[in-house]
């Protein structure tokens, strides 16, 4: 297992909150998914994100969300987090920044950042927040953003399974290493998924052939997938599946039964753009469960 993963899971988990009720949320979340790892809870507040409307802040503060300060935000979900996990330790602070900057700059020393889902009116559950994408593509760290029907429990477990996706790459990978670690702490099955498709090139009118062919690409797959398990530890229920199509519909449909998506991204250096692939891009889309997109220096 890699050793900057394995050393990432002892440091603090940090949960951006705005007081928004998808923020809260993610406090839930994060303070169960910081409760399992043993580690400390850091509650950011970053101070230039517009304010919600709604009553998600009424409820726990007594006022409108437009009435309260940045301080009484990030401590009310300090509050929260301890209420849920009176033994977490729990911390909060205001950052005086963007909130893209300020939780890139928080992954640089933490196990994972945790966000909950943005938006308005129909589509809220359709398009995901820019703030969420941006630290999602740029984060040096794990990036958990709660999609679909934000469950905001990590345990007990709604659908009883984590889901990581393989790429390509036959070398276990940080997002392979990272599923390792969320279905052990959990106590649940691990489905490991790697999609293959046949080269649009390999066209022939004999049936025999084509079915060979396809033969011969899936045996590949499942060798790439065993390969990429190699470093599965032993009490892990590992569970294998080759899919033939586009990863990206694989993935989606495996949304629908998981607890949480693992995905990865991979980084280069001194690239500015967004860095996260369309499996990734696609997932904190679409995503029917939480999603976990864990960079990949290359």
């Amino acid at each position: 297992m890699k050793a900057a993963i394995v050393q990432a899971f002892g440091e603090p988990l940090v949960v951006g909150v705005d007081g928004s009720g998808p923020s809260l949320r993610a406090v839930d979340w994060a303070a169960d998914e910081a409760a399992l790892r043993g580690v400390p809870l850091r509650v950011v507040y970053a101070s230039l994100w517009e304010r919600y409307e709604g009553a998600a802040l009424d409820k726990d503060l007594g006022r409108s969300s437009e009435q309260v300060p940045a301080e009484d935000i990030a401590e009310g979900a300090a509050r929260r987090a301890r209420a849920r996990h009176p033994e977490l330790k729990v911390s909060a602070e205001v950052l005086p920044e963007e909130p893209e900057y300020a939780l890139v700059k928080e992954g640089l020393h933490a196990g994972a950042l945790v966000l909950g889902t943005r938006g308005r009116s129909g589509i809220t559950e359709l398009l995901l927040g820019s703030v969420s994408l941006t630290v999602a593509a740029h984060a040096r760290c794990p990036v958990i953003v709660l999609r679909g029907s934000h469950d905001n429990q990590v345990t007990p477990a709604v659908r009883g399974r984590v889901v990581v996706g393989v790429g390509e790459h036959s070398e276990p990978s940080a997002a392979v290493c990272f599923a390792f670690e969320e279905a052990r702490r959990r106590g649940v099955p691990l489905e490991a998924v790697r999609a293959w498709r046949r080269p649009a090139r390999e066209t022939t009118d004999q049936t025999l052939l084509v079915g060979e062919l396809a033969r011969l690409h899936e045996e590949e797959a499942a060798e790439t997938l065993e390969a990429a398990l190699r470093d599965a530890p032993e009490e892990v229920d590992l569970r294998r599946r080759t899919v033939e199509g586009h990863a990206r519909k694989a993935l989606l449909d495996a949304s629908h039964e998981a607890d949480l998506l693992v995905v990865g991204a991979r980084r280069r250096e001194g690239h500015l753009g967004l860095q996260l692939g369309r499996v990734a891009h696609t997932a904190l889309h679409h995503s029917a469960c939480p999603v976990a997109v864990v960079p990949e220096q290359v």
